[in-house]
């Protein structure tokens, strides 16, 4: 499937096969240096920017690779995916998300992680005990702001005041989200909608 994140990965990864970065790789194929820099690839308004045809055929024909083999690392046959990933705790803090809940500014680390086929999904590491039994210290999750939550989803909320939330998603409104804490020694919440800067659905776990 030829999708945002992979279409990114592929040029990443021919910028690492060939001893660059992805500034080096758009440089070297007379682009301006900040072409395929992270912080170009989400809109500030959570949209995805994708590279253009002419950019591509640039880089190929800098490095001299084929497009047979670039579509090889888009359609996942022998690359990796990453995405980006940043401490629970650092989440809460401004400037690493959009209003629309997708990855934005600096600070953030890469994992590598089974292929999951979200173009936005991107992984929190979870701190603390507050998600025990479930989520442990060190564990990573991996979540979607473009995946549509349902009753009983499993789901990370960011609130107006900075707080961000792991939980059980047990109803939402036009009004108000009730969430199910995984932990019984915390309590469950019931947070206003006006409360909520957003909600992403939780789609992997390292346990």
């Amino acid at each position: 499937m030829l999708t945002h994140s992979r279409i990114w990965n592929a040029i990443d990864t021919l910028a690492e096969t060939h001893g660059m970065s992805a500034s080096g790789l758009a440089k070297k194929a007379g682009l301006d240096p900040t072409t395929f820099n992270k912080s170009k690839r989400i809109a500030a308004d959570g949209r995805p920017r994708w590279p253009s045809t002419e950019s591509v055929a640039k880089i190929l024909q800098a490095t001299g690779a084929s497009i047979e083999s670039f579509l090889d690392v888009v359609a996942g046959r022998g690359s990796s995916r990453t995405v980006p990933l940043i401490g629970l705790a650092q989440a809460g803090r401004g400037g690493f998300f959009s209003d629309a809940g997708f990855p934005a500014g600096s600070g953030w680390d890469e994992v590598s992680l089974p292929d999951i086929d979200d173009e936005h999904a991107y992984a929190l590491e979870i701190s603390g005990d507050s998600m025990l039994p479930l989520y442990r210290k060190g564990d990573i999750i991996v979540v979607s702001p473009s995946a549509k939550p349902r009753r009983g989803d499993r789901v990370v909320v960011k609130t107006s005041s900075g707080e961000v939330l792991a939980k059980e998603l047990v109803r939402k409104t036009e009004k108000l989200i009730e969430l199910r804490s995984f932990n019984p020694e915390h309590d469950d919440r019931t947070i206003p909608m006006t409360d909520v800067t957003w909600i992403a659905r939780i789609l992997w776990s390292s346990q």
